[in-house]
This record gives C-alpha cells, sequence and structure tokens, in this order.
C-alpha cells in the first residue's frame, strides 16, 4: 500500500487480489459508478475505483458535504403542491406531488442536501407557503404568473410541467420577479383590506334594505341620510307587514354590528398611522386621510423599487396603452395593470380634493372638467398624484402647495405657454 495525501483526502494505492476468470471480465466492465442516491445529493461515493492494475481506494477524513445550488419549481394550489428539484445543467433529481401540509413540507425541504433556490408563483395563497419555505432555503423568489405565461407558455398544462417550467426559468435566471413585501407591510394589507370587505357587505345591506321598502311601495322622507340618527327612527318606527319587518329588523341589526366592526378596525388603523412616519406624511396630501393613506403605503411598500414616477404610474395602472408597430403609434384606454386597491386609492382621494378648493391639485381638476368629462378629469389628477407621492416618499417631505398655476386661455401661442 503505497499512501499519497492531496489536500485532506488520503489516496491509497493497494494492489488488487487474485480474481477468478469471473472476476476479471467484472473488472474489465468499467468503473464503479455511483448510486442513484448519490448521485441525488450530488456527491461522488467515496467507492473504489478500478484501473489499470491498482486498485484505488479514496478515504477522507470527514463526510463530503454537497455544495452544488439546487433549483426548485414549486406549482402550488390549495390541497396539493407539485415540486420539481433540478440541478444547475437542467437534470431533474426528483419530482414529487406534496399535501399541503406545514409538517411534510418541512420535511421536504429539510431533506434537501445543499443549498437552494426555491420559485413559486404569486397566487392566492402564496404568502402561506413563502413563510413554511423561506427559512430552509437560501432564497425564495416570487414569479409574475402573467409574465411567465409571456416568456414560456405550453399547450398542455399540468402541475408537473408548471414546476419543471419555472425550475428551468429560475436555472437560467429568467424568473420575472414579483414584489415580495415584508411582513409588516403585508400585515398592513390585511388590514386595510379587511375594512374594505366589511364595507361593502355593509353597502350591501344596505342596498337591500332600499330594495325592501321599493318592493313595498314605500318612498323614503328627504332625509339626507336614511342610515343616519333620524332616517334610522324612521325605519324603526315604520310599519310593514311580516316577513318584511322581520326582514327590516334583522338588516338594521347587521349594519349595527358591521358598523361595531368597523370601528375597531379604525381604531387599529389609526394606531398604525401614529406609528408611521410616511403614512402621517400621506396625510398631509388633500383628499387622503388616515385609511388611504395607509393603504396607499402598504400597496407601494419600499418607493426605492421604483427608479423613477413613470414606474410607479405603471404599478398604479394609470398610464394608457401604446401600439406602436413601424410607422404606426396608437394610445389607447388604461392598461389596468398592477395593483388595483392602489388605483383605487389614488382616484378616491382625486375624488376628495375639493376639500381643499384652493390646492393646485383642485384647480387642476376644475380646470380639466372644464374641457374633458369629470372621470378623465378623476384620472388625471389620481396620475398627478403618483408623481407627488412619489417625491414625497424619496425625500420623507411633507405636502408643500405652490402657488397656482397661471391661467392661460386656450387659444395662446406656444411662446406664451412657455
Amino acid at each position: 500500500m503505497v499512501p499519497t495525501r492531496r489536500h485532506d483526502t488520503m489516496i491509497c494505492v493497494i494492489p488488487p487480489p487474485a480474481e477468478s476468470a469471473k472476476g476479471s471480465s467484472a473488472r474489465s466492465a468499467g468503473p464503479v459508478r455511483p448510486s442513484a442516491g448519490d448521485a441525488m445529493k450530488g456527491c461522488a461515493p467515496p467507492a473504489a475505483r478500478i484501473g489499470s492494475g491498482l486498485l484505488l481506494v479514496e478515504a477522507t477524513a470527514e463526510p463530503r458535504r454537497c455544495t452544488a445550488m439546487w433549483y426548485v419549481g414549486l406549482d402550488i394550489g390549495l390541497k396539493w403542491h407539485y415540486v420539481v428539484v433540478m440541478d444547475g445543467e437542467g437534470h431533474i433529481h426528483q419530482q414529487q406531488r406534496l399535501p399541503n401540509d406545514p409538517l411534510v413540507i418541512q420535511r421536504f425541504f429539510e431533506t434537501l442536501e445543499g443549498p437552494a433556490k426555491v420559485v413559486l408563483e404569486a397566487t392566492g395563497n402564496w404568502v402561506a407557503v413563502y413563510e413554511r419555505v423561506e427559512p430552509y432555503v437560501q432564497e425564495v423568489l416570487l414569479a409574475h404568473p402573467l409574465k411567465v405565461k409571456a416568456i414560456a407558455s405550453a399547450r398542455i398544462k399540468t402541475d408537473k410541467i408548471d414546476a419543471t417550467t419555472l425550475a428551468h426559468l429560475l436555472r437560467a435566471n429568467l424568473i420575472p420577479q414579483a414584489y415580495i413585501p415584508p411582513r409588516a407591510v403585508r400585515e398592513w394589507r390585511e388590514i386595510v383590506r379587511h375594512r374594505a370587505f366589511l364595507v361593502r357587505l355593509q353597502t350591501r345591506v344596505k342596498n337591500r334594505i332600499h330594495t325592501l321598502l321599493a318592493k313595498r311601495g314605500v318612498t323614503p322622507p328627504g332625509h339626507s341620510d336614511l342610515f343616519g340618527v333620524a332616517g334610522r327612527t324612521w325605519l324603526t318606527t315604520l310599519a310593514l307587514p311580516d316577513p318584511y319587518g322581520a326582514m327590516r329588523t334583522r338588516y338594521l341589526a347587521l349594519l349595527e354590528r358591521f358598523a361595531q366592526q368597523i370601528r375597531e378596525v379604525e381604531r387599529t388603523i389609526d394606531a398604525t398611522v401614529q406609528a408611521t412616519l410616511e403614512a402621517r406624511l400621506l396625510e398631509t396630501i388633500p383628499g387622503i386621510g388616515r385609511y388611504l393613506a395607509l393603504l396607499i403605503l402598504a400597496e407601494i411598500g419600499d418607493i426605492h423599487r421604483f427608479p423613477d414616477p413613470k414606474r410607479l404610474v405603471a404599478y398604479a395602472g394609470l398610464c394608457p396603452s401604446t401600439y406602436a408597430s413601424g410607422q404606426t403609434l396608437r394610445h389607447g384606454h388604461l392598461t389596468h395593470q398592477g395593483s388595483p386597491w392602489l388605483r383605487w386609492a389614488l382616484v378616491e382621494a382625486a375624488c376628495h380634493v375639493w376639500q381643499a378648493p384652493h390646492s393646485r391639485l383642485a384647480q387642476l381638476h376644475q380646470r380639466l372638467c372644464q374641457r374633458r368629462d369629470v372621470k378623465t378629469a378623476r384620472v388625471a389628477v389620481a396620475r398627478k398624484l403618483c408623481t407627488i407621492l412619489f417625491a414625497m416618499l424619496s425625500k420623507s417631505e411633507p405636502y408643500r402647495d405652490g402657488p397656482p398655476a397661471p391661467v392661460i386661455p386656450l387659444g395662446a401661442s406656444d411662446a406664451a405657454r412657455r
């Protein structure tokens, strides 16, 4: 035995023992291949390699650790997930169907030896899967479903094909990433959307009361708000036959319950806004209160992920669609891409800029209403709000209303406009 040392590995050269004819034929068949389990781990086993006339035995001082990167495509669903594990060369080493069980998912990713990157699409339950997988892998990427479809669409769609496509795109660094907000921002989104859900339920109950009165041919009195103090008193004392009277009583009880829950959520929103500097800055804009301030901040997240205001406008879906081919250039309606919640909040704020009639935003809205319709004016003011928000959050400054812009007649020349 002739020992030699290479780094921390001891290589022993041992003359082969005498073998029978059967053993000689087996030896001439070629080198010993690693097993399937060792190939899955990406490491060759410390096995014997047969050369010409010598037996090389490689013995390491400590067990090897796999350093190859695994690329995992995860197609998630409500009950089942499909996972594909791939190496850097595109070879699939493992693929299986996993139930939507936290313990099963944790056990699977704990058994992966070596660093791993995981990609999953931004579907309805991605947050829960992301929080379960993140502690056990090196990185988790969130893919934009619409852009993934544009890059790699397949005529036949299965969970296995989707997971394999995601793994290939991740290995090639072609994943169109979606923004993963921090945990605090995700909680803000849940709070403001929960309030919006309660308000919508409250509105549906109010509409049911209006329908009930219309069925009985009852015209409400001239109250400014049918569901205010005087209006509720009139509804309570209104004589209605059964079953309409019982339905009226249940609807009013539901309204009271919804109002109580909305007040509880608003107290949480008020406390969150008070503890957040950016939200207090947004409150200085005319037409934006505490609820809209937190909603806008939750949908934007980190303002520095947008390089310029145009990207923020595009994220809000307030930019016109464009078709350009050769000498043809057309602009159409809004793209309606990005965050629908942010777009709704900005348009809602544009509807209330009249609360500060001397502000530049209110005057812009008034000038646009004189030339175009009200809907177009509101969208234009919402787009202007995007640029203002970008400057405020980037510089951490409150809203400052400058002097009003000079009113220039429509027939003025370009020199006068400048």
